[in-house]
């Protein structure tokens, strides 16, 4: 049995206590960074999973201790600002991955059980998984003919070299089919590095995917690698593919073609071994046809397109679906919560799920989280109700002396804001993904309209 540590000094520790304790493991937390090094003396644990901030000692910091003390240990870093910038750190100090503290319990535990193989410290057969039952495929839960389809082509592709672009709707799981795709490959034991290409400046991007040379720009104090070298030998997946500059495309390209980059202000080829999947939610067809993105580039990475069916697409997934986060939340937050009413079901299964699965999980997390009985009824169900969607629409009383159309859009603008900020609880990096902007445009309308 696998022996973790789990260090973070909130109750997010006991969340993934609960949920890795379930799968089989030995858990053990700790809520500050000295109490963890104390235990990790003590006991030769196979894993630990430390948060990125914390009082006294960062998770780096963490993480230097860990490996300087014994360098075999899997350390995965939980952060609730997860970036480029995190990864590249995270990997140059030793970490095997990282994941987003709001993201999915489920992206946690296939990382958790991709590490302890990738190191011997379990079987095939000894990693517990979700894999024998109907319907769940690597994280990907769904029976339907589309989803189907979906974990067919994995299959048959996996093992391929050739790029792959996961095309879909916000929230459908693209980084899950990408995850899925590198551990059914041969490439499963090396590197999965998972960046979001418009989640991050554009000057700051280049440096992220290619690395730098000392001296070659302002605070460049020493050499460092990017996502492709960090990668080397397994996976780089680009997800936001749309939004990539035209200057980085150029850079891209030539590293499908020729399989070379060179780090900022360096000067030699560096020869790279790393499969390219890429994910949008944008119609690239259409981008290239305005110039946008560059052509040669759209058909390098688009050599088998796989497409995520929306969540509306595939209605009979849901009651599944349904049953696993009610699980997996009653479990997260000690609730005796075991089934939805069939009312309730109705209402979801009527509903066309904009935000698609991870709409369905926000909805039934708060579900789980209001329902005091051991079922969710229907008046627990946080829907998009029918006043907040004609708020979608313009409706101005327009006075004789006129009115200030800048000023009116900008009040639309900001509540539109609002409400997708209240449906990410909060996250910028989703807010951004699902008003299809870059994270710093939102960020500066967030500042202009004075967003709270």
């Amino acid at each position: 049995m696998a022996k973790i540590l789990v260090l973070d000094d909130q109750d997010y520790r006991f969340v993934v206590e609960e949920v890795l304790k379930r799968e089989g493991y030995e858990v053990t937390t700790a809520d500050n960074p000295q109490k963890a090094i104390n235990l990790f003396r003590k006991t030769n644990y196979d894993l630990v999973i430390t948060d990125l901030k914390m009082p006294k000692m960062d998770g780096i910091e963490f993480l230097k201790t860990i490996k300087d003390h014994r360098p075999e240990t899997v350390v995965i870093l939980i952060t609730a600002y997860a970036s480029g910038e995190t990864a590249v750190n995270a990997m140059q100090e030793g970490a095997f991955d990282y994941v987003e503290k709001g993201g999915s319990i489920e992206e946690l535990k296939q990382i958790v059980r991709q590490a302890l193989l990738k190191n011997g410290l379990v079987s095939e057969s000894q990693t517990p998984t979700q894999e024998g039952q109907e319907g769940f495929f690597c994280g990907m839960i769904g029976t339907s003919r589309e989803m189907g389809k979906v974990f067919a082509t994995i299959k048959k592709v996996a093992n391929t070299p050739a790029n792959i672009l996961i095309l879909g709707e916000s929230g459908t799981g693209k980084e899950l089919v990408a995850r899925a795709i590198h551990a059914n490959s041969s490439r499963s034991k090396m590197p999965f590095m998972a960046i979001n290409s418009g989640g991050i400046p554009e000057n700051l991007l280049e440096s992220e995917l290619f690395g730098y040379m000392k001296g070659s720009f302002t605070g460049a104090y020493a050499d460092r690698a990017g996502l492709f070298e960090l990668a080397k030998g397994g996976t780089v997946f680009l997800d936001e593919i749309g939004e990539l500059p035209p200057v980085l495309q150029v850079k891209l390209l030539r590293v499908v073609q020729e399989k070379t980059f060179r780090r900022i202000g360096g000067s030699e080829d560096i020869r790279v071994d790393v499969r390219i999947i890429s994910a949008t939610n944008q119609n690239l067809q259409e981008r290239v046809r305005k110039g946008d993105f560059r052509e040669d580039l759209y058909f390098r990475l688009n050599v088998i397109p796989i497409h995520m069916p929306p969540l509306r697409k595939r209605k009979e997934d849901i009651p599944l679906l349904t049953r696993h986060f009610i699980e997996k939340y009653a479990a997260e937050f000690g609730k005796e919560v075991r089934m939805i009413s069939s009312y309730a079901m109705e209402l979801l299964m009527e509903y066309p799920f904009p935000g698609n699965i991870r709409e369905l999980e926000n909805i039934i997390e708060r579900g789980v989280a209001m329902e005091t009985s051991n079922i969710i009824l229907p008046e627990n169900l946080v829907l998009l109700a029918e006043e907040d969607a004609e708020q979608k629409q313009i409706d101005l009383n327009i006075p004789d002396s006129g009115i200030d159309l800048n000023a009116e859009l900008e009040k639309i603008e900001k509540r539109a804001i609002q409400k997708v900020l209240q449906k990410t609880n909060g996250s910028k990096t989703k807010a951004a993904e699902m008003l299809h902007v870059t994270f710093d445009s939102l960020r500066y309308r967030i500042e202009k309209l004075g967003v709270e």
